[in-house]
């Protein structure tokens, strides 16, 4: 199984817009619109070679693409997620010759560009600018792949977690190339890992948020596994919609705790579960247990925990081994990676 949308980004976009068509009525109903993010954009050194699209403040995505903001002398940043002050400071600020700068007037010294995808504000921006160049686009993998990911750009080449991660985004396309660069996430979740408590409150990682597997579904599923566990529900950072916060006050009343402290994942100390967030492996990688819980599960869903080595609760006895420790820090080799690119097209 590959990609649902393995090469059209429009029929992707689609299918994007009608699992938030309630989000899409409710602000036709209250006079208000969804806002298309301003993009923050600074630059660093005269001429630079690399652009950086960010479009994610989440812990996977720092991990993936802020690495290079320091590995990399002179670059342009892009971001839909920061103000442009707020790039010119992730660049060093004033001190270190950054300044801020128009996303249709960045330097022509520009060949290499990097980011999470082109579908979202800063990445679209980042490979409209690599088109009009003749450029492919970079792209770092920062989270597991489902058949629900967007298509990768027209001969985008992947930093991937892993073999398997590339030749499934990639879905057949003899367009994309890909090398393995490991995770920054697991890289950072293993270098801080604990002693896990001999026996500990199993914490549910929440993803309410997502469109992958229906909002009933994993309503159901968190409720269950509390009920039988005396879990605590973890929100995802994205569960800030009025349906989620009213679910989160039901369980309340129903007494299940929900820890909306947000710490690293590596200081929960118990079991960590959840239906397949990336935070499984996290967990494993920072010596957790971990396993996964969604009852009557869907084929894809099956096979994404097969691919990944993922653990059932109610089936295995032993944890979800940690991910693979490579050899080179990912972030180091995600900089290399991009700077031998850089180099190649000066």
């Amino acid at each position: 199984m590959g990609l649902n949308f393995p090469v059209d980004l429009d029929d992707w976009q689609r299918w994007q817009a009608d699992h938030h068509r309630l989000q899409r009525m409710r602000a036709r109903l209250t006079g208000g619109a969804r806002d298309v993010p301003a993009l923050g954009v600074a630059v660093r050194g005269s001429s630079p070679t690399v652009l950086v699209a960010i479009d994610s403040s989440s812990p996977s995505g720092i991990a993936s693409l802020h690495g290079l903001l320091s590995r990399i002398p002179e670059l342009a940043v892009v971001s839909s997620v920061h103000g442009s002050s707020e790039v010119r400071e992730l660049l060093g600020g004033e001190e270190s010759g950054a300044r801020v700068a128009e996303i249709d007037v960045l330097p022509a010294s520009l060949a290499v560009f990097v980011g999470a995808g082109h579908y979202l504000a800063a990445g679209a921006a980042a490979w409209k600018l690599a088109s009009a160049r003749g450029r492919p686009m970079t792209v770092v993998q920062h989270g597991l792949l489902t058949p629900f990911n967007p298509p990768l750009p027209p001969r985008a080449h992947v930093l991937a977690f892993s073999d398997e991660d590339g030749s499934f985004w990639a879905s057949g396309r003899d367009d994309i190339g890909w090398t393995v660069v490991g995770s920054q996430l697991f890289w950072d979740a293993a270098g801080a890992a604990v002693e896990p408590a001999a026996s500990g409150v199993p914490q549910y990682l929440g993803q309410l948020h997502g469109a992958e597997l229906p909002r009933r579904g994993m309503t159901r599923a968190a409720s269950r596994f509390w009920r039988e566990t005396g879990a605590t529900y973890r929100p995802h950072p994205s569960e800030v919609d009025r349906l989620s916060r009213v679910q989160h006050a039901l369980w309340e009343r129903q007494g299940m705790r929900i820890d909306r402290n947000r710490r690293p994942l590596a200081d929960v100390g118990g079991p960590v579960v959840a239906a397949f967030s990336t935070g499984i492996l996290e967990a494993a990688a920072a010596g957790l247990p971990s396993w996964s819980f969604y009852p009557d599960p869907p084929r894809w869903l099956a096979e994404f925990w097969e691919r990944y080595g993922i653990r059932r609760w109610e089936t295995d006895d032993d944890p979800t081994p940690a991910p693979p420790y490579p050899d080179v820090e990912p972030a180091l080799a995600i900089a290399d990676a991009v700077l031998a690119l850089a180099e190649g097209a000066s």
